[in-house]
């Protein structure tokens, strides 16, 4: 990264774009606090990043942000259900159950809450991972490739549910696509290029 500054509002969708290798998966991890800069500050829903030790990154990641990536991260131990009410059980929520399942049934898998991911397609993985991204309504959320190891029919129906439950939940996008129609969905797209922001 060389010399980015960039400035996201809040309830915004912005699609980072590049070709491979320009940085753009590198920015939203500084942008998640995965990563920490070696220079400059990065502010996540108003607190300074880089004032926070690990600790204090991860707890913020677990209030405020949620993420899909593109091989779905689900935990195979676990059913539908489970992988979404973690992370309300890990912020002490005693509704998890009742708002997992209500979650699961927004994106259409209210039949499927049993079932563990290697019992489900690769879009119905996504759409677990989507509703355990948005259950805990973050504030920010960040998305890498999400449809990128789905058919094209498949991903389609995965970005209209993605960008419904963005609306719905009033969350800011921030989102990394090689896909054109999945960028032009977005109110802003950032242009990488060796990585600098370049347009």
């Amino acid at each position: 990264m060389h010399d980015v500054s960039i400035e996201i509002g809040a309830g915004q969708s912005v699609a980072i774009v590049g070709a491979s290798g320009a940085g753009k998966s590198t920015l939203l991890a500084l942008l998640a606090g995965l990563d920490t800069p070696t220079t400059g500050k990065v502010w996540l829903a108003g607190e300074d990043l880089t004032l926070l030790d690990e600790d204090g990154r991860a707890r913020l990641r677990a209030q405020r942000v949620g993420f899909v990536f593109q091989s779905f991260h689900l935990i195979p131990a676990l059913t539908a259900l489970e992988n979404v009410m973690l992370p309300l059980e890990l912020a002490g929520r005693s509704d998890a159950r009742s708002t997992a399942l209500a979650t699961l049934e927004r994106v259409g898998l209210r039949a499927r809450t049993g079932h563990y991911p290697r019992q489900l397609s690769g879009g119905e993985q996504q759409r677990v991972a989507l509703a355990r991204a948005f259950v805990g309504r973050p504030a920010v959320l960040f998305a890498d490739e999400p449809t990128g190891n789905l058919d094209t029919a498949t991903g389609e129906r995965v970005v209209e549910l993605l960008f419904e439950l963005n609306e719905q939940s009033l969350t800011t996008l921030v989102l990394v696509t090689h896909e054109r129609t999945l960028a032009a969905r977005c109110e802003r797209i950032l242009h990488m290029d060796a990585g600098r922001v370049v347009s």
